[in-house]
Order: C-alpha cells, then structure tokens, then sequence
C-alpha cells in the first residue's frame, strides 16, 4: 500500500478546506474553519498556521509565496487520505478483516433504507465485477 495519512480532526477539516478550494491562504481556511465548526471552540490564526506548517512537513500539503503570503495546497488526495485511513482502521481494529469492519457499521451505525439499498448496489455491482474478471482469466 502508498503511504500511511493518519490525520487527527483539525488536519482533515483544514485537508477539506484544501480540497474544497483547491488552494488557500492561511487566512482563508481559518475563515472557512469559523464558518464550518460553529459549534466548536473557535482556533487561532497562529494555530491554523502551525497546523498547516506540521502538515506541510508530513508532505500532505504544500506553498507557494504570492510576496509575503503562502498559499497552501494539498499534495494527497482526499481519496487517498481515506483509503490510508480506512485501511489503517481495518487493521488496527478489525485485524484486517473487512467483513468484521463492515459488520460493525452495520450493526453500531444508523443505516437508513436509502444507504441500505446504496450499499446493496455496490455489493451487486462488485460481484458482477468479480465474476467479470474471473470469465475473463
């Protein structure tokens, strides 16, 4: 597998601020924390800028100086961040098996009937895959 992203809560939402916008200022992804994590205990500038510069050293994002203002971008992307996070849960608490995963969100999570039916599909649709490649082989 790539590289392994593990991301705590303020790094995926600044990660989302990023992919959302493509790019950004220091400035503007606090601004756009402000208005998305209303009911969260507001961060600071200072913190979103040590924020970004932690994550720019994990090679997760990346700048560019437009004079004296960096503009920050994602490096990685958000399907990757979730892949690297996903598997790193399968394996960290579910010894690898993806079925154990699945089971639990099933069982623990509120599932309505719309993302049941979703979730039906995607399991049809990858057993018409698999049968695919193996006729295939």
């Amino acid at each position: 597998m790539s590289e392994s992203h593990q991301l705590g809560a303020l790094q995926l939402s600044i990660m989302r601020v990023l992919w959302r916008a493509g790019e950004a200022t220091v400035a503007r992804v606090h601004e756009d924390l402000l208005a998305e994590l209303e009911d969260e205990e507001p961060r600071a500038l200072t913190t979103i800028a040590t924020m970004l510069q932690k994550m720019e050293k994990k090679g997760i994002v990346a700048h560019r100086a437009e004079g004296r203002t960096f503009v920050y971008y994602p490096t990685v992307t958000e399907a990757a961040v979730q892949r690297s996070m996903v598997s790193d849960l399968m394996e960290n608490l579910f010894a690898g098996d993806a079925t154990a995963l699945v089971n639990h969100l099933l069982v623990e999570g509120e599932i309505d009937a719309r993302e049941l039916r979703a979730l039906k599909d995607l399991i049809a649709r990858r057993e018409r895959e698999a049968k695919e490649v193996r006729r295939d082989s």
